[in-house]
């Protein structure tokens, strides 16, 4: 009996585009080849099933995927890289998109949409932090989640005793601004006709001392971190210009990461989103208020932080009193806000302390 030897089949050098849209339960996946859409189809959510898939069916081709970026982080972007799949994370507002796509959104037209931007060359990668620096974000991000809460109890408990009629001791008054430890004393031991209400004040308070004790234990977290090597030089330099303090410095640099990869203050300004929205057809040219698309934490600081900077800076001060004799304060602090931001990358490109009035 004859016998015939069967030949494995080699894609190598073949370029394999993968459309991936993700979700908690299941991913849909399109593969595209420079010709042909070769499959669609679903799987569950694991990098290496994907892996081992196109290794079993496309032995020896070179895979590029991307994904949108959304609540599934960056795990699977590292994972596929580390598998041997070039991947990419994209921004869901720069994925090209026709109007008959938005009309008739399915999972799988968004895989296809996925792989076939990536194949003509329309989709650009955002930025990727390592571990250490995506962690520092996310803990920096929580004290501010941490801050709100404990900011709506105190307005809980603020408001409770307004609807009682219940005012606060005038040797207490500064005191409560400050939330201190003789303030909660008193709050304890407020009087009401039920124990029902005692409940209330006595359950929000209690809330409200835990959150402060979760609040102190970050901050304590964060403080350490002007002592540690790898960022106490550039927190001294960013807590040397006007506005900017210890939280605003860490705030920067979980944000930005590192500031090489922005090319000039412009790109800068586009990814904190101090740039204002334009609309220009034919001769009509509109330039509206600040865009939408911004880094909504680091925005916030550094416009908070201007509002300070034009209180101590002489050159600042002077620059808002001449833009406030022609705009609105809000819109002169954004072009402060700017200003600010130029200050901020100057120190951290050439690590060295602000001087007033000279940069």
């Amino acid at each position: 009996m004859r016998t015939q030897d069967s030949k494995k089949i080699g894609f190598n050098n073949l370029k394999l585009f993968i459309g991936l849209d993700v979700h908690k339960k299941s991913w849909h996946v399109t593969i595209l080849s420079e010709n042909i859409c070769l499959k669609t189809f679903t799987q569950k959510p694991d990098s290496e099933a994907l892996y081992h898939f196109l290794e079993h069916h496309y032995p020896g081709a070179r895979y590029l995927s991307a994904y949108e970026a959304g609540f599934c982080g960056y795990y699977h972007h590292r994972k596929l890289n580390e598998l041997g799949v070039k991947n990419i994370v994209v921004n869901p507002a720069d994925v090209p998109t026709t109007d008959k796509d938005r009309k008739q959104k399915e999972d799988r037209r968004d895989s296809r949409k996925l792989a076939r931007a990536l194949k003509n060359g329309e989709l650009t990668g955002i930025y990727v932090m390592n571990d250490e620096a995506e962690e520092l974000r996310c803990l920096v991000r929580y004290r501010k989640t941490t801050m709100k809460e404990l900011c709506r109890h105190k307005n809980r408990i603020k408001s409770y005793l307004h609807v009682k009629g219940i005012k606060v001791p005038a040797e207490l008054n500064t005191e409560s601004k400050y939330w201190s430890s003789r303030y909660t004393q008193w709050l304890m031991q407020v009087e009401f006709p039920t124990k029902y209400g005692k409940m209330v004040l006595y359950e929000t308070t209690d809330t409200a001392e835990f959150l402060r004790s979760k609040l102190l234990k970050i901050n304590r977290q964060l403080r350490s971190l002007a002592k540690d090597s790898k960022y106490a030089k550039h927190i001294r330099c960013l807590r040397s210009i006007p506005g900017v303090g210890l939280i605003v410095a860490i705030t920067l640099l979980s944000e930005l990461d590192t500031i090489t990869r922005f090319r000039n203050l412009d790109r800068l300004c586009s990814y904190v989103g101090l740039i204002p929205s334009t609309f220009s057809s034919g001769e009509k040219e509109v330039v509206g208020n600040i865009t939408r698309r911004s880094n909504k934490p680091l925005r916030a600081s550094i416009i908070e932080s201007a509002w300070v900077a034009i209180r101590h800076d002489p050159s600042l001060t002077l620059k808002y009193n001449q833009l406030r004799s022609r705009m609105e304060p809000n819109e002169a602090i954004i072009r402060i806000a700017k200003k600010l931001l130029n200050r901020i990358r100057y120190v951290l490109i050439n690590e060295q302390e602000y001087v007033y009035a000279v940069i």
